[in-house]
This record gives C-alpha cells, structure tokens and sequence, in this order.
C-alpha cells in the first residue's frame, strides 16, 4: 500500500467527495488556523484515528510546507487506509491559496 503525492488543485474534487482532512502540523499551529474541517493528527491521537476512521475513505495529509506529511501519509496506507495523500506545499500554500477555506481554533 502507498500514497500518492497531490498538488492543491487535484486536491479540492477529493475534498469535496468527502476526504478525511489530517493536519499533523503543531497544536499551535493548527489552532491558529487550519484547512476547513481538518483534524489535528498527533502522536498523542494517532492510535485513535487509525482505530475509528473509515479505512476507504480518502485520506489527505497536511503539514507546512508538504514535506512532513509523507511520512505519514505513507504510515497511514501501511495501516490500511486505500486512498492516501500528501498535500504539496501543505497549508502554507493552501492558506495563500485559498484562504477563505481556513478554519481557526479548535
């Protein structure tokens, strides 16, 4: 099993067909502001998500810059996840890109 590496552009019709959104970027970091209904994915949750998500669901990674988050896109389809991606350029590029699709606080 293996991820697959997607530009913001190719990443919105996934989106919008009901991808799972995981931000692994600081707590900080995503409570200040975060791609619309993103989770945060952190060490402390990760068992959790991987243990109640929908494994055919979509799954895309985010983190700051899209170098991070393949990583663990790739350990997510190692746990039986089908559908996996990286987000390039992450949220800092989404954010520049589409601002008014970010979220801030919990």
């Amino acid at each position: 099993m293996t991820y697959t590496c997607i530009d913001i552009s190719d990443a919105l019709p996934i989106i919008e067909n009901n991808a799972a959104i995981v931000d692994i970027r600081d707590l900080v970091s995503f409570q200040t502001s975060h791609m619309a209904n993103a989770i945060s994915l952190t060490n402390d949750n990760v068992q959790n998500f991987i243990d109640s998500a929908e494994k055919s669901q979509p799954i895309i990674v985010c983190c700051y810059h899209g170098n991070s988050s393949k990583g663990a896109a790739e350990y997510l389809a190692t746990q039986g996840f089908k559908e996996v991606y990286s987000l390039n350029g992450g949220f800092s590029q989404w954010s520049a890109m589409f601002p008014e699709q970010c979220e801030t606080g919990q």
